[in-house]
C-alpha cells in the first residue's frame, strides 16, 4: 500500500484534470437559467485546480491532490448533469452512460 504523494502521482492527475479543463465547453444556452450554473461549476473547477497548484508549488502535497480532486470533481458532476458538453469522452469525465 502506498502511503505517500510523490511527483509522478501529482503529475498524472494534473495532467487528466488540465486535459478534461481545456476540453469542457458549456452546454446551457446563454438565455437559460441553467447557464449561471454551468459557469459557477466551470469556475469551482478553476478555482480548486488554481489551488492545487498554489499547494504543490508549497510543498503541501495532500492538499494539491485534494484540490486536484476536487477540481475534477466538479467537472464530473457539470458534465453528468449536462450543464457542460465534453463530447462523450468517457475517459476523461464520469458519465452517466
Amino acid at each position: 500500500m502506498m502511503r505517500e504523494i510523490d511527483d509522478d502521482i501529482l503529475d498524472h492527475y494534473f495532467s487528466i484534470t488540465k486535459k478534461a479543463l481545456e476540453s469542457v465547453k458549456i452546454a446551457a444556452p446563454k438565455s437559460s437559467h441553467l447557464h449561471p450554473i454551468a459557469e459557477d461549476f466551470l469556475g469551482m473547477a478553476k478555482a480548486y485546480f488554481t489551488d492545487a497548484q498554489y499547494f504543490r508549488e508549497k510543498g503541501d502535497y495532500v492538499r494539491a491532490l485534494g484540490a486536484v480532486y476536487y477540481a475534477h470533481a466538479w467537472l464530473d458532476a457539470g458534465a453528468r448533469l449536462g450543464l457542460f458538453d465534453v463530447g462523450g469522452d468517457h475517459e476523461l469525465f464520469t458519465l452517466a452512460k
